[in-house]
């Protein structure tokens, strides 16, 4: 077993997921909707304006993540890299990111856009850049740009929570608007963080790029919720992400949960009813008690033993288009049992797309890193 996992954990990172036929059937991935292209106009517009540029990026796609149409005007700016979303990112592998931009002589930082000790210290490297202007200056400008839903309008607001402790004679304003979805701030609205000098943090829309050329990384950019769900398919998108793990052999790092059952954290198929994914999403109104925790964490153990035994039976070729999309199918077949989606429902994929996504989204299968760090570094 240990040759077999070592095997596909090599030959993994020569597969170019977003070519497979599978996932390339959809065509490129593109949704640049009315509201973007003006606030693409208004962001470069400000952009010259602005002292400094707070990037923000997602921490599980550092570089595809990043709106390369901007990239231009943000590489002669003042810019700080914020990876936000770093409780979802695999922590083995973040520093090697850091590494890479501190090569490129770029200000970066891992963040939790909803930690104040996190922010505090992104607010630390943002004043220790403008130090050099600060004196000069009477009014500083910083501007927040991303791609949608990466964590910006969040991060705002840890911001102002910050700046009002610090200023409490600071005039009040509006907390940014927050959501799961992307495509919720369509304004640029101005915040006041400091007096003397007066610092204004703006607020942007995310943005992306009127058309993403890299299949992958347009799913990339799906999987991390960047991009509406509706505008590539969450059974398209559940695909890549099988794709991934499988490639990856992540689901091998999982043998230790079943070779050390805890009891009490099996699941009952039989006896237990059907469970809504929905009502673990962050805006839940109901509180989680101990049996709500154990029994989506008894959820997640079957989808994990449900890839694990999948992929340890599978006798193809990972690197065969036809061998990996059969081993996809049959693991849609079983994560359908496992999460309990009536056999004969007529948008069953789909269903079970949306109950997988969610797990990933909420951090249920591990912190991922789904880009590579460039082979030049």
């Amino acid at each position: 077993m240990g040759g077999f996992r070592d095997g596909i954990a090599k030959k993994g990172k020569s597969i170019l997921l977003g070519e497979m036929g599978f996932n390339k059937g959809g065509g490129n991935i593109n949704w640049f909707p009315g509201h973007m292209a003006a606030a693409t106009k208004a962001i470069r517009s400000r952009l010259k304006l602005s002292d400094l540029v707070i990037e923000v990026r997602d921490a599980r796609i550092p570089l595809s993540s990043a709106n390369q149409d901007l990239q231009p005007m943000l590489a002669g700016k003042r810019r700080v890299i914020a990876l936000n979303k770093k409780d979802l990112a695999n922590p083995n592998i973040m520093h090697r990111w850091i590494r890479y931009f501190d090569s490129c002589k770029q200000d970066c930082l891992s963040i939790n856009a909803h930690s104040k000790t996190s922010v505090q210290k992104l607010l630390d490297l943002v004043e220790f850049k403008l130090r050099e202007v600060i004196s000069r200056e009477p009014t500083l400008l910083v501007m927040v740009v991303g791609v949608p839903n990466v964590g910006k309008s969040a991060l705002i607001n840890s911001i102002h929570h910050i700046a009002s402790s610090r200023f409490p004679v600071q005039e009040k304003t509006k907390r940014a608007t927050v959501g799961p979805l992307p495509g919720v701030t369509q304004d640029i609205a101005g915040y006041k963080i400091a007096h003397q000098p007066s610092i204004y943090v703006l607020d942007t829309p995310g943005v992306l790029v009127p058309s993403i050329a890299d299949i992958e990384t347009g799913l990339k950019l799906a999987l991390a919720g960047s991009v509406k769900d509706s505008v590539v398919g969450e059974e398209r998108i559940a695909q890549y992400l099988l794709a991934v793990l499988n490639t990856r052999g992540t689901p091998f790092h999982w043998r230790p949960l079943f070779d050390r059952e805890t009891e009490g954290l099996h699941l009952d198929c039989i006896n237990k009813p059907a469970y809504n994914l929905e009502d673990l999403l962050p805006n839940r109104r109901k509180p989680q008690n101990k049996s709500d925790v154990l029994y989506i964490e008894d959820y997640v153990t079957e989808v994990k033993r449900v890839l694990y035994t999948t992929l340890s039976e599978f006798t193809g070729s990972l690197e065969s288009e036809g061998d990996l999309e059969s081993l996809i199918d049959q693991q849609f077949d079983m994560l359908q049992k496992a999460l309990k989606i009536p056999h004969r429902a007529s948008e069953a994929r789909t269903m079970v797309s949306k109950k997988f996504l969610a797990l990933f989204r909420m951090g249920k299968l591990g912190p991922f890193i789904l880009d590579d760090v460039p082979h030049t570094f």
